[in-house]
């Protein structure tokens, strides 16, 4: 089955979930129809050009041959046609070459580029990440040299953070940067787990590395952050020699077999060379620049390959016909599609809920980082940019636990045949299991967002998005409409859990910081769950004055999800509440090696 933007869901996403247009008053000509039209041709592509290299992308992989990465068939071409369709700087600056429109609206479009084809997508990924970073520690001289080729993908970047022995602990980072004379630097070291750290899709790489200087102070606190590039460049924008760095190896993955995760060596001989970006000792505060925005382009990963694994499995359940319902009208002996089958209909409904609150959330973290940048005035920067930090752990560890369920039920679906590689419902069950992993795991989001972001402003940012909350179940609890009603009754619960959950945790911050990091993970399933059932309830409420199909379907989700999905969720309080000692006085027997 090929894949199909739900573009009237992602446009509903975006204008009744996440509020763009009252969040963002400078919107312009950006309406609802316009995007649709854009995310509609996005899904054309898509689908015509993507979509049919997934599966022989997973099947070929990426292989390293004498140290240049070969990529699958028709990849190269394939981003060639991508990036000339000027996909590449949707939401970049125009003054180095973008279309400048709002990055909820390029979030919604790597949605579309990585559920047709999550690997092929990656790479863009990492690109958009280095613009990021550049656009805002780059000199002038650097923005001028590199972003309008990353901006229109002539050239793409990545990301170097991790080596073997610096994981997620970048204190034991030991690349180094010794300075030249001459403004530049000469880098050395290995970094692992590099995506699309060397290929040939692309005329350039442009790395951002994290090294140290020779005099820097130890830990994190004296980590600088450098531009490297594959090719060097010509002070006329032209390619100069190539740079002292090479891909050693090619990781052999679970997933995503047609991205090449690098090992890449720095310095063979003599030194890689880099040149600064931002200042010396502060290359960690520059890097997260790319690292926040990126986590929520990981987010949307988890969006992408859960809307994916459903679109499949329901062609599955119509087509696949097993057995007969009780009290079938069916002649007798014929059977029925499977997709009559009540646990059938409970499980699509379960992936389809998931993936549509996961979409909420994705794109409200998107609206509030436009919001902290174009807001139109400084109290309405500081408000997009709160909510953007509350919510990026969020957004990234929400949406990608529940891609690896959705993932899983997909195969679940297809029954045997999903367990054979044929079917294809395996790899999206693959692909998705690094979101959890890569860019910062989901447990240290769980920590970063009841250690760092529930304090913030002294509990009231949080305090003010639980009020959003409120507003919305007692909309829907005053409506009309009894299954509206109900909707809000079960987040009225949640909200009330996650209110509770929060007090006790910001309470324990400063006396007992270890009972916060013993209910962090079930923390943030709650806070993804209850703010799930918020941009779900909040798109019903928005179309229920409409009499159609599509305000019919977004009243049945919100249903289901009240009462499958997010009254279940309001135990997670327990776990949340249970505090340290039941891990501290756990294992000492069962632990023992």
């Amino acid at each position: 089955m090929t894949y199909r933007a739900p573009v009237q869901d992602m446009v509903s996403a975006l204008f009744h979930m996440a509020d763009i247009e009252n969040q963002l008053g400078a919107l312009g000509d950006v309406t609802p129809d316009l995007v649709a039209d854009i995310l509609g041709e996005g899904g054309k592509l898509a689908g015509d050009l993507l979509d049919p290299l997934n599966r022989t992308g997973d099947m070929e992989r990426a292989r390293l041959e004498n140290g240049v990465v070969r990529m699958p068939r028709g990849f190269a071409d394939a981003y060639r046609q991508w990036r000339e369709a000027g996909w590449a700087g949707l939401s970049a600056s125009p003054a180095f070459g973008g279309q400048g429109l709002p990055l909820a609206l390029g979030v919604a479009a790597q949605e579309i580029w990585n559920s047709a084809n999550m690997a092929f997508s990656l790479g863009s990924i990492l690109s958009q990440g280095a613009v990021e970073a550049l656009t805002a520690h780059g000199t002038g001289e650097q923005k001028n040299l590199f972003l309008p080729k990353l901006v229109s993908g002539e050239w793409m970047g990545t990301m170097n953070l991790t080596e073997p022995q610096a994981g997620s602990d970048l204190n034991a980072l030991k690349a180094k940067a010794v300075p030249h004379g001459d403004g530049t630097y000469r880098i050395s070291g290995t970094k692992i787990f590099i995506s699309f750290g060397e290929h040939e899709m692309a005329e350039n790489i442009i790395h951002l590395v994290l090294a140290r200087l020779p005099d820097a102070p130890p830990g994190t606190k004296g980590i600088s952050l450098f531009l490297v590039p594959k090719y060097l460049v010509n002070p006329d924008g032209s390619l100069g020699a190539r740079n002292d760095l090479a891909c050693v190896g090619l990781e052999e993955k679970l997933g995503i077999h047609a991205s090449p995760t690098c090992v890449m060596s720095f310095g063979d001989n003599g030194g890689a060379t880099g040149t600064l970006i931002g200042e010396e000792n502060r290359g960690l505060a520059c890097m997260f620049t790319m690292m926040n925005n990126a986590r929520l382009l990981i987010g949307i990963q988890g969006v992408a390959i859960a809307e994916r694994a459903y679109q499949h499995a329901l062609g599955y359940a119509h087509e696949r016909r097993q057995g007969r319902p009780i009290a079938s009208k069916l002649p007798a002996g014929e059977m029925a599609p499977i997709i009559e089958h009540p646990d059938i209909r409970r499980m699509l409904m379960s992936m389809k809920a998931l993936t549509d609150a996961a979409r909420g959330i994705c794109y409200a973290n998107a609206v509030a980082i436009d919001q902290s940048h174009k807001g139109e005035t400084e109290a309405a920067r500081k408000s997009g940019q709160a909510r953007a930090d509350l919510l990026t752990p969020v957004a990234k560890a929400f949406p990608t636990d529940i891609a690896t369920e959705v993932a899983s039920l997909g195969i679940q679906i297809y029954g045997g045949l999903g367990f054979v590689e044929e079917a294809g419902a395996a790899q999206y069950f693959r692909d998705a299991r690094i979101l959890p992993i890569y860019e910062g795991t989901n447990g240290i989001q769980a920590n970063d967002l009841v250690m760092r972001k529930l304090p913030l402003g002294g509990g009231e940012v949080v305090g003010e998005f639980l009020g959003e909350l409120n507003a919305t179940a007692q909309h829907a609890e005053n409506a009309e409409d009894e299954i509206l009603r109900a909707a809000g009754i079960a987040l009225r619960s949640g909200i009330e859990a996650l209110r509770e959950t929060t007090n006790y945790l910001l309470g324990k911050i400063s006396p007992a910081p270890n009972d916060c990091l013993a209910g962090a993970v079930p923390y943030l399933r709650l806070f993804g769950t209850v703010a799930g059932g918020h941009f779900l309830l909040r798109a019903a409420l928005a179309a229920a004055h409409e009499n159609n199909d599509f305000a019919r379907k977004r009243l049945e989700i919100a249903h289901f999800y009240g009462a499958h999905i997010l009254t279940p969720a309001c135990a997670l309080q327990a776990a949340v509440m249970a505090g340290h000692d039941v891990l501290a006085s756990s294992g000492s027997a069962v632990f023992a090696v």
